[in-house]
């Protein structure tokens, strides 16, 4: 473990307006955390506290060792924050009384005049909050040869800030890599038995070829009505990709612009386009939780009125009816209210009980369809409002109010992501609920194609390799057909760049192609990922082919092959 900077407790100097910097210890093993994600040790229980801060820009900060940080290195950020307000201040206690359920708190790098994200925190009072934060600085930001500095802030005025043992650490994504190997192996393979026959019967010596054909583990893209028209496109999407969703064209925006001017034509063109190439599509999405993403129409109905809130409650009925009426068992999955750890917007106005009914009456409709959650960060660590606890507290809100929750989206509109942090988020949300978890709109974001491709490979081996993870959808993959700029992975031309490469590398790997003669007992073994497969055995009467799938299962799979 590379270990950059060490926070070392007596090194912290007060940022901006702060009355005090103090040391403390954390005597009660009860309060203290246990070991963090990739931080190296146990907490020690000392902390700095600052105190008497004026507003969300002051707290703490300490230098970083001169040459200590690299360009193009992804670095983890590492530690414990709390709070606590000062009991002599009037504004600090209204503030802790306003943030019992958290303040975020936020670590910046400062280089050059320039902050770099380095994670941030829900910290509550009394408890410790763990940092999972993560950066990258380019060449030109070390370049100017300015001091690079730690500094933590962000809580309202008021609310003192406690950091423990602060670390920041040097990513290895290949000795991350190299650890995922025993749990790719125990997620996505299954020792396969092949009889031939026995006795005399035997085809002892016959020589075998077995290639599978496809994975059981799908991988998806988001396509729209403008991308299915380029060839390039179409052809890459159909050779690559085995599940899709669309862009924009199910969502309430966009099929209902104006009230009840309703328009499923170009739903109905992208269902067509699935289904002529044989490929399911995620229902996105039948609400979006957020005030920005909902038409204006919607926002002109009053609520604060019962026939107002009778009148939004109405529309929500007919949306319900109308969308999954049409297309009931069209689209095995649906996203029911998108990105509700960020927006209230149904909520608000009709009342928390409104998201669990929205499942509820979406499961009466279309049983056969599994119905997500779906929002983002959640797996980057870097969101106060994100965290894997409050995605689990959303979900059992939503299922002691009657939901059938069938599965978790996490979107995965990504930087800098680092495997061990999105490994436990992956974690936690399967341990507490049980539920399967799809990335929904994979996208990574940087501008060097090649760490482009390193960071995609970080999120893909680390979600293929956890069990909890049943599929991958893209959020598109193309030049200048894409929601977020510098992370494509195919040109306009079609091309793979290599990003993409790295992409369809991937794809190879996590394919078997075994081969080798049967044993004198008539068998033929090997050890393949999930999916479907076809044998060649050659014996003196004559080449067979026999098709066969390998599903999960713990026990060997035993298949009677005949001769």
């Amino acid at each position: 473990m590379d270990v950059v900077f060490e926070g070392n407790a007596v090194g912290w100097a007060p940022s901006g307006a702060v009355t005090a910097l103090s040391l403390h210890h954390e005597h009660d093993p009860a309060r203290l955390p246990t070991s963090g994600v990739g931080h190296g040790h146990k907490p020690t229980g000392r902390y700095v506290l600052a105190a008497g801060r004026a507003g969300e820009d002051d707290g703490l900060c300490q230098a970083i060792p001169a040459g200590a940080l690299k360009p193009r290195v992804t670095y983890r950020v590492a530690g414990w924050i709390s709070v606590a307000a000062a009991a002599a201040s009037d504004e600090a206690a209204a503030a802790a009384e306003e943030g019992a359920a958290g303040h975020p708190v936020h670590v910046s790098i400062r280089v050059g005049g320039r902050a770099v994200d380095g994670g941030a925190v829900c910290a509550e009072p009394g408890k410790w909050a763990e940092l999972k934060g993560a950066f990258r600085l380019t060449e030109e930001s070390l370049l100017r040869g300015a001091a690079a500095v730690v500094h933590v802030h962000g809580a309202p005025a008021g609310v003192d800030v406690k950091v423990m043992d602060l670390r920041i650490i040097a990513t290895d994504r290949k000795a991350r890599f190299s650890h995922l190997k025993d749990k790719t192996d125990k997620a996505r393979k299954r020792d396969v038995v092949l009889r031939f026959g026995s006795g005399e019967a035997a085809p002892a010596g016959a020589s075998v070829r077995v290639v599978q054909v496809d994975n059981a583990f799908p991988f998806g893209s988001c396509i729209n009505c403008e991308v299915i028209n380029i060839p390039a496109f179409a052809d890459f999407f159909t050779a690559h990709f085995d599940w899709a969703v669309f862009e924009n064209e199910l969502k309430w925006y966009w099929t209902e612009a104006q009230r009840g001017q309703l328009n499923y034509a170009d739903a109905d063109r992208l269902l067509d386009f699935c289904d002529r190439a044989g490929k399911p599509a995620r229902g996105h999405c039948i609400f979006w939780a957020v005030d920005g993403d909902v038409q204006q129409w919607l926002k002109d109905i009053p609520s604060n009125d019962d026939r107002g809130r009778a009148g939004l409650a109405a529309a929500v009925d007919s949306r319900l009816r109308g969308l999954l009426g049409r297309y009931a068992g069209r689209f095995p999955h649906y996203d029911v209210n998108n990105e509700m750890l960020h927006g209230r917007f149904f909520r608000d106005r009709l009342g928390d009980a409104v998201a669990p009914r929205m499942f509820r009456d979406a499961a009466a409709l279309d049983p056969a369809a599994k119905l997500f959650v779906n929002d983002y960060n959640v797996e980057c660590g870097n969101d106060p409002a994100a965290t894997p606890e409050k995605y689990v507290q959303l979900i059992r809100d939503l299922q002691r109010g009657g939901a059938k929750v069938g599965g978790i989206g996490l979107q995965g509109h990504v930087a800098n992501p680092v495997g061990e942090v999105v490994c436990d988020a992956l974690d936690k949300l399967a341990d507490a609920t049980g539920l399967p978890v799809w990335i929904t709109e994979l996208d990574v974001r940087e501008p060097d194609v090649a760490l482009r491709a390193d960071d995609l490979e970080v999120v893909l081996r680390e979600v293929y390799a956890h069990p909890a993870v049943e599929g991958v959808v893209l959020w598109g993959f193309m030049e200048g057909h894409m929601w977020r700029p510098d992370a494509a992975l195919v040109g306009a031309d079609g091309v793979a760049n290599e990003a993409g490469r790295r992409f369809l590398e991937l794809r190879r790997e996590w394919k078997t192609d075994a081969g080798g003669r049967v044993d004198g007992d008539g068998v033929f073994r090997f050890r393949g990922f999930h999916g479907t497969y076809v044998a060649q055995v050659a014996t003196a009467k004559g080449k067979m082919l026999k098709a066969f799938t390998v599903d999960k299962g713990d026990e060997a799979l035993v298949l009677d092959m005949g001769v």
